[in-house]
């Protein structure tokens, strides 16, 4: 199993930064990819970026060069830097890890970010 502590989000004021971390404890070894997911109020959950084990990225178009997502694989650690932010930011973050040999999915407890215009 593979528990995710998320730390950092809070309130911020539009056009501020934040930044999220994630540490992954437990059987670390069986983690591929780790990332950020986020779900607004009456809103579906939906993807931020993630990186995988050898360093690729994705991005949701939506923060595309405003959020860089960063990861320390010898830590299983993952980072996100969030910068510009804006109102429809607003949302739970939760931190994303999949077990790189079966279908499954680790969450953690979410982070709430709050940016206030």
């Amino acid at each position: 199993q593979v528990q995710l502590v998320e730390s950092g989000g809070g309130p911020v004021q539009a056009g501020g930064s934040l930044s999220l971390s994630c540490a992954a404890s437990g059987s670390t070894g069986i983690i591929a990819t780790m990332g950020w997911y986020r779900q607004a109020p009456g809103k579906q959950r939906e993807l931020v970026a993630t990186a995988g084990s050898r360093g690729v990225t994705n991005y949701a178009d939506s923060v595309k060069g405003r959020f860089t997502i960063s990861r320390d694989n010898g830590k299983y650690t993952v980072f996100l830097q969030m910068n510009r932010l804006k109102p429809e930011d607003t949302a739970n973050y939760y931190c994303y890890a999949n077990n790189r040999f079966i279908s499954l999915d680790y969450w953690g407890q979410g982070t709430q970010v709050t940016v206030s215009s």
